[in-house]
């Protein structure tokens, strides 16, 4: 039975979009509705996850072998809370930024290690780590993916920056509802931006700029952890980051 998305448990951000806060590290995930298509933006931190994941989608698009499902997939960088639930999305088209399919490839046995870490139990970790999904389709610009019913998402490279592959997914505005920026951890709201041994500090402010340039003053942009921002929030963000790492 198809429910909405206050019933789901998501925020429901335009008649079309969604989001939903994860337990334990608070990331994002997204779903974009369209005829006949659906994306869901991020996987989750396990296959557990994935799969619980998954079918919330399904109850927010209506029954199982009715006319929508998840059919796409973006991850917006190559971190365990982000990708470890990708392979729940069996038969999915899988969308990264160029490059996350190398780490995904040859770096599973750091994601697997940092996952456990950050807490989470080590036969999970080791089972998504296994069953790493690897994106089929690589974006090294922009990609315009077209959901049905005249809808149509871009899929923007827009790093380097939180890490060497950061990937945002842009709603075009409607009538009814602003443009939906999903940020990734290019913006996190619930704490301090995370740089991590692969961030490239130096071109992150620029990273934002190119999510401002791309959404504007009156998108409402979702950070990878956290609550949904303005671009006051991200141009702020972005200026505290030039100031903490010493760039312009």
């Amino acid at each position: 039975m198809k429910v909405t998305w206050e019933e789901a448990g998501w925020e429901e951000l335009s008649p079309r979009v969604g989001r939903r806060r994860l337990p334990v590290w608070d990331c994002t995930a997204g779903l974009v509705v369209g005829e006949g298509a659906a994306l869901l933006i991020d996987a989750g931190s396990s296959l557990g996850e994935g799969a619980r994941l998954r079918a919330e989608a399904q109850r927010l698009l209506g029954p199982p072998g009715g006319d929508r499902r998840v059919t796409h997939l973006a991850l917006t960088h190559p971190h365990f809370d982000h990708v470890f639930g990708a392979a729940a999305f069996a038969g999915v088209e899988v969308f990264g930024a160029v490059g996350v399919d190398a780490v995904l490839t040859h770096d599973r046995e750091e994601l697997r290690a940092d996952a456990v870490r950050n807490g989470l139990d080590a036969r999970a970790a080791a089972e998504a780590a296994d069953l790493l999904a690897r994106p089929r389709h690589v974006v090294s610009g922009e990609w315009t993916l077209d959901l049905g019913g005249g809808l149509q998402v871009l899929l923007a490279n827009v790093g380097p920056g939180h890490t060497c592959h950061d990937l945002a997914v842009l709603v075009p505005a409607t009538a009814s509802a602003p443009e939906v920026v999903f940020c990734g951890d290019l913006v996190e709201e619930s704490g301090e931006p995370q740089a991590g041994p692969d961030a490239v500090p130096s071109h992150w402010p620029a990273a934002l700029d190119r999510l401002l340039d791309l959404g504007g003053e009156d998108a409402v942009y979702v950070p990878g952890h956290g609550a949904a921002v303005n671009a006051a929030f991200v141009r702020a963000q972005r200026d505290s980051l030039a100031a903490r790492f010493g760039v312009s």
